[in-house]
């Protein structure tokens, strides 16, 4: 399911140039396309300026179809009825999908990454599934194009992978549309479509997770490639010394503690990276670099040492970074 990174030699060939400042969309004459979807910004940046409005229709529809079906803020989404229904709902091809990758990758991270735990995202305040069981994502199942159930207030969540799989739909579009070289910015999260129009990788920024101090990590994002970060960011808050996100530990039924503050995630499915990002964070300190080595993820750490950032890189991902 995970693409790994080509050779570090191959990559090192690439870095030669000098950085450009990382701000996407920065180079002058790209041409650019945005709008709202799922809560948050999604941009467009290319050089051809007749496909980005074309661009533009086309992935406004798609993530209002997207939203329609897999979000859990909609009454009317195919996710909010199987959350109300005691049993489970007919699913789609794409909700099937989806959900199978969702329940793939909890057993791969041994229940790190976990989708029925949006009641503890409520509980502390940062979700909308107020009322459901304890997560327990062995008991979501599919079969015959029916999505089920084993207990009747267990929910279902796909926000940690969703977001992902609807920036690789939004690459598949504006290729279609014959866009050979776009950057696609969803919520932070970068799908990489073709090369920088000047023949180069596009260069993209690590937010810095310690809002005092500038980025100071910037990545090589090569063709095909995409990027997910996960962490405290805005959605989070202090509390007596300690930092609280919106990402739940399922082990310990609380937000992710210690000192971990971000993890950056690469490789060629913008869903799974989203869903990796996720989990490595959920995993925490000491599990989550441990898990990215045993799956040979090409991930970024971040940690707050009070006194600045320390970081872990595993996976090759050391090739992108500067």
């Amino acid at each position: 399911m995970y693409r790994h990174l080509p050779t570090r030699r191959t990559f090192l060939a690439g870095l030669t140039a000098s950085l450009a400042a990382p701000t996407v969309g920065r180079a002058s004459g790209l041409q650019h396309a945005s709008g709202h979807a799922f809560g948050t910004t999604w941009g467009i940046s290319c050089n051809d300026p007749e496909a980005v409005e074309a661009s533009q229709r086309g992935v406004t529809a798609l993530f209002a179809e997207i939203d329609k079906e897999m979000s859990p803020w909609r009454a009317d989404s195919t996710i909010s009825q199987f959350n109300r229904n005691s049993t489970g709902v007919i699913a789609s091809a794409e909700l099937s999908y989806v959900t199978q990758a969702g329940l793939d990758l909890a057993a791969l991270s041994e229940g790190a990454f976990d989708p029925t735990v949006g009641p503890l995202v409520a509980r502390w305040g940062f979700g909308p599934i107020t009322q459901g069981a304890l997560p327990d994502w062995r008991g979501v199942s599919l079969a015959n194009e029916r999505l089920t159930k084993n207990d009747p207030d267990l929910t279902l969540d796909l926000c940690g992978i969703a977001k992902g799989r609807a920036l690789d739909r939004a690459a598949d579009l504006v290729r279609a549309l014959g866009l050979g070289s776009a950057l696609i910015d969803l919520g932070g999260e970068l799908r990489a479509v073709g090369q920088h129009p000047e023949g180069r990788d596009w260069r993209v920024a690590i937010e810095n997770p310690l809002t005092t101090q500038p980025a100071g990590i910037v990545l090589n994002l090569p063709a095909g490639f995409s990027v997910a970060t996960s962490g405290v960011g805005t959605q989070g808050y202090g509390r007596n010394g300690q930092v609280w996100g919106h990402i739940m530990d399922p082990m310990t039924a609380h937000p992710v503690a210690g000192k971990l503050r971000s993890v950056t995630v690469i490789g060629t499915e913008a869903m799974v990276a989203d869903g990796w990002a996720t989990a490595l964070f959920a995993a925490g300190d000491h599990a989550g670099p441990e898990i990215a080595r045993a799956q040979d993820i090409a991930a970024v750490f971040l940690f707050d040492t009070g006194t600045g950032l320390r970081r872990i890189e595993t996976g090759g991902i050391a090739a992108v970074l500067s």
